[in-house]
């Protein structure tokens, strides 16, 4: 198994992502769709005409009668609450979505119900040819395999398309939000996408390049990159904040107790404790994966700060500085949905805070163990075969 396998239990057809293409920048989360990497260039631009064929959709579709339903369910639904009292979080869920992590441009900030069937639709009839039977006599792939040209996907498929649709998870529907098919998670800034960095977080990050430009990749066990040996989980899914990676394993288990908040992240089996009560913060130069988290309850709504982030643990691919902090939210809205909400704070990375919205929903399913180590094991040999280039 490499290091993108997992063991998946009640597989549910799933559909490419369908909004990378369109407008989203490197820093945007976004990766394209593994349907488009098993198809290559021509099925990979069929995906980049998405938002414009959503535009023009006009299928029919009974959001807003629905919409009343689930109005009318919430009416009468009650928050479940553990034996003290607090609204009871616990459960499997996922934050998988096809909405950007940032807005692509000349967007407004909510879809219409007309865009919404247009994508989902789209991604309906996708499916169908992503599950068709391959042909028993097509010619092998050229040798190297076939590059899309986004480093991510091409590294987790060799580049021949590894990993076929029935592997990957990376979202089947818009992002729904108080009722809101939203176009982005991020909410504020008001355009939906993540600030500028400030003039000293362009100088502290040219210092980081410029300090790792002295090494070569494979100088060190530190060049290699987290995921690869399976530190933390790709993106932001282990957080904070926790973000959807697009492509698959963005599932969570949430067990809580009167004085401790415990949240496992499937990817790379991350797992954060959040102690209740007066924060005790640890000392300035003590930075733990995923920081130093304390939650309290304000009112239904757990609020959780997290200070001391590891600077290796880099969002939207900046690292924190030792003043970062992130508040999070979390809110029962009815039966099946978590109000998740963020604001990043970092004014010495940032030119100003910035802050999302993304609902978390029941998983059906269980999650199971995401068992990797193989960067781990393999990186002396790596090492070794970098050393063996350097005699040659």
């Amino acid at each position: 198994m490499d290091i993108f396998a997992r063991t998946r239990s009640g597989a549910r057809p799933v559909r490419p992502h369908p909004a990378a293409p369109a407008g989203c920048t490197a820093r945007s989360g976004h990766l394209a769709t593994a349907s488009a990497l098993a198809r290559g260039p021509a099925h990979a631009a069929r995906m980049a005409a998405l938002l414009a064929v959503a535009a023009l959709a006009a299928v029919p579709l009974a959001h807003p009668a629905a919409a009343q339903e689930l109005e009318r369910e919430t009416r009468d639904w009650v928050v479940p609450r553990t034996p003290a009292g607090h609204p009871d979080l616990q459960g499997n869920w996922t934050n998988a979505t096809v909405t950007p992590i940032q807005r692509p441009e000349g967007q407004g900030p909510v879809h219409s119900w007309e865009e919404v069937a247009g994508i989902e639709g789209y991604l309906e009839e996708a499916k169908v040819d992503d599950y068709a039977d391959s042909d028993p006599d097509r010619e092998a792939p050229p040798v190297g395999g076939v590059f899309t040209g986004n480093p991510l996907f091409d590294a987790a498929s060799g580049g021949t398309g590894g990993y076929n649709a029935f592997y990957i998870d990376a979202g089947e529907r818009v992002a729904i939000f108080n009722g809101e098919p939203r176009t982005s998670l991020v909410v504020d800034p008001p355009n939906g996408r993540v600030p500028d960095l400030s003039d000293q977080g362009r100088e502290r990050l040219a210092e980081r390049r410029s300090f790792r430009r002295q090494f070569g990749a494979y100088d060190n066990p530190e060049n290699r990159p987290l995921a690869e040996r399976c530190i933390m989980s790709f993106g932001s899914n282990g957080g904070p904040p926790m973000l959807p990676n697009y492509f698959y394993n963005n599932n969570y288990t949430i067990v809580q107790t009167p004085d401790h908040i415990m949240i496992m992240t499937e990817m790379v089996h991350d797992v954060r404790i959040i102690r209740m009560g007066e924060p005790k913060r640890l000392p300035p130069h003590i930075r733990p994966w995923m920081g130093d988290s304390w939650g309290r309850w304000e009112g239904d709504t757990l609020v959780v700060e997290t200070t001391n982030l590891h600077p290796d643990q880099t969002l939207q691919g900046i690292p924190p500085s030792e003043d970062m902090k992130v508040v999070e939210r979390f809110t029962r809205a009815d039966e099946n949905t978590i109000n998740y909400e963020f604001t990043v704070e970092d004014p010495r990375m940032w030119s100003r805070p910035w802050s999302g919205e993304v609902p978390f929903t029941t998983l059906d399913g269980l999650v199971y163990e995401y068992a990797c180590h193989e960067g781990n094991y393999a990186l002396e040999n790596v090492l070794r075969g970098a050393r063996a280039q350097e005699r040659r």
